[in-house]
């Protein structure tokens, strides 16, 4: 029987099917490899190697047909508003047609040949020499200078990698070149430098794009990943990589990316290493490097050459007998030292426990991913007897749901480890407001908990080795604990986003949301025509000389 998931007992209609290739770990990718077909109506895009011109194209035919614009135009105005058309499209509502050109550097000519207005000589007002005319060049703008000198300005620009937007050489003339003309002057001289300003012209629709990023797949597999929604989301490559969108580290929902990225780094410092080194050193107060004791007298010496006392690390002279030392007294209470050793202590305690809580569901999903096979054979071994029970969809969607909300379950401990702590919101809210939401956050948490145990521990049953009555029971459990388990992890999200981050005044702590489906896998963007001829999709010749329909 194939292990394909049918999700229709446990999602909403709402939600687009995807495979759920969830990482619990920060570091290993060890994940369940269930699969179901991407949506037809799917908004993430997978952009490949062959697909990224077809993908820029879509954008620049729009708007060439909005503004009736020829291409580099077209081009120069969605790389100032990053590639987002309805951005642009406001502007253009808002402040009009010469407004939106001016912004963004674009000079829109008539039809007039340039070239033929030029004297037989033309001083360049760059190297101050007089050239013939046909060894000059005028741009859009109607600006004018030697072919040598424009070579050498476009040479500068595309080393250091403003390609993209390279503006015309006169002074305070914010006008854009025509990529035809840079494409033109620097193949002459060299083309290899041609090709790489291609290749930043066509790789603009992803680097100034916010609605397109690469995927942060190592060793890199070539996509791009586009979207349509809100940018606080969580995507799937092709290539089976899980991913945030904002922050592009692994899928961290419901923590925010900031809230991540701190997790990440403190679970990094608080090593095995540290935690040896904090326990088994003192720092040395002249040149803060630890020092071990490696003998009884409480009077130490660092490699600098500074003494110190290891009860309490002030720094002393070298006088000392076996029960003090000279001139320094560290065995007096002091209320101060004594409450930030505490408040140490307690951080510590604080982190270790939600740590703990972490790194246990994060082991239990990893556990629990090896039941995939066994509950394979089981269903195997069943269908072979003559048996009523032929559809066991019941127990891959169980199992999926499990996979999902331990998910949910270990990343809810690094937010509620922020979320209540005095990192990120001591200023937000009262320790009396604080405690409150806590326990409302809490009660949420443990509820979701409960049941996934509870859906963990019926999963694991022999259900091959049952009656048909005893299966049929099993079968009823895991169906409701699927959905109230999907249920849970939905009001979770609705408690973190309404009742938690949704009254914060300040701060930037967006969530992806909650998919019952899962995260979404992107399909991949069907290109409508595909052609390797670069006069396909490059400005002709007669483009190239400056002239445009308005």
């Amino acid at each position: 029987m194939s292990l394909l998931l049918s999700m229709e007992d446990c999602a909403s209609d709402g939600d687009n099917y995807c495979s759920d290739r969830d990482s619990l770990d920060g570091i290993e990718n060890e994940e369940p490899e269930f699969q179901c077909a991407p949506p037809k109506g799917s908004t993430t895009k997978v952009i490949t190697k062959e697909s990224l011109l077809a993908a820029q194209r879509e954008d620049l035919r729009r708007v060439m047909e909005m503004l009736s614009l020829r291409e580099h135009h077209a081009r120069t105005l969605l790389i100032h508003y990053r590639w987002d058309v309805e951005r642009l499209v406001a502007v253009l509502v808002e402040k009009g047609k010469a407004c939106l050109f001016a912004e963004a550097g674009v000079t829109v000519v008539g039809h007039q040949d340039l070239d033929s207005s030029l004297p037989s000589i033309v001083m360049c007002d760059i190297c101050m020499e007089g050239r013939p005319g046909g060894e000059t060049t005028r741009v859009d703008c109607g600006h004018c200078f030697c072919n040598n000198c424009w070579t050498e300005h476009f040479m500068v620009k595309i080393n250091e990698g403003q390609s993209r937007r390279i503006r015309c050489m006169a002074h305070k003339c914010n006008s854009i070149c025509d990529e035809a003309v840079v494409r033109n002057l620097v193949s002459k001289k060299h083309p290899d430098m041609a090709e790489k300003f291609d290749r930043f012209l066509l790789e603009s629709y992803i680097e100034d794009n916010k609605r397109v990023k690469w995927c942060p797949s190592a060793p890199h597999c070539g996509n791009a990943i586009r979207i349509e929604d809100d940018e606080f989301c969580e995507v799937e490559c092709s290539c089976g990589l899980q991913f945030c969108f904002s922050c592009l580290s692994e899928a961290h929902s419901p923590c925010s990316c900031i809230m991540w990225q701190l997790w990440v780094k403190k679970c990094r410092d608080e090593s095995e290493t540290v935690n040896w080194i904090t326990a088994h050193t003192q720092p040395c107060p002249k040149c803060h490097k630890p020092v071990e004791k490696n003998g009884g007298c409480n009077l130490v010496s660092c490699i600098c050459g500074q003494a110190f006392c290891w009860l309490c690390g002030g720094a002393t002279g070298r006088d000392h007998n076996w029960s003090s030392i000279t001139g320094h007294s560290c065995g007096r209470f002091k209320v101060e030292g004594e409450k930030k050793s505490e408040r140490a202590k307690r951080d510590h305690y604080r982190y270790i426990h939600y740590y703990n809580r972490y790194r246990a569901h994060t082991d239990s999903f990893k556990q629990e991913s090896k039941l995939k096979e066994t509950i394979q054979e089981r269903v195997s071994i069943t269908e072979e007897r003559d048996s009523r029970l032929r559809d066991f969809s019941w127990v891959n969607n169980g199992l999926y749901r499990l996979f999902r909300s331990r998910r949910v379950l270990s990343y809810s401990y690094p937010f509620a480890f922020y979320m209540f702590g005095d990192e990120l919101f001591k200023d937000e809210m009262t320790k009396e407001e604080s405690e409150i939401k806590q326990h409302l956050f809490e009660d949420q948490q443990q509820q979701l908990e409960a049941n996934v145990e509870k859906l963990s521990k019926i999963l694991e049953e022999p259900f091959d080795q049952y009656s048909e009555d005893k299966v049929m029971e099993i079968r009823m459990q895991v169906i409701n604990l699927s959905v109230i388990t999907d249920t849970l992890c939905h009001k979770l999200y609705e408690c973190i986003e309404n009742d938690l981050l949704g009254s914060l005044q300040f701060g930037n702590h967006n969530i992806a949301p909650y998919k019952s489906k899962g995260i979404e896998r992107a399909s991949e963007l069907t290109a409508c025509w595909k052609s390797n001829n670069r006069d396909n999709y490059l400005p002709s010749d007669h483009e190239a000389s400056g002239l445009s329909e308005t």
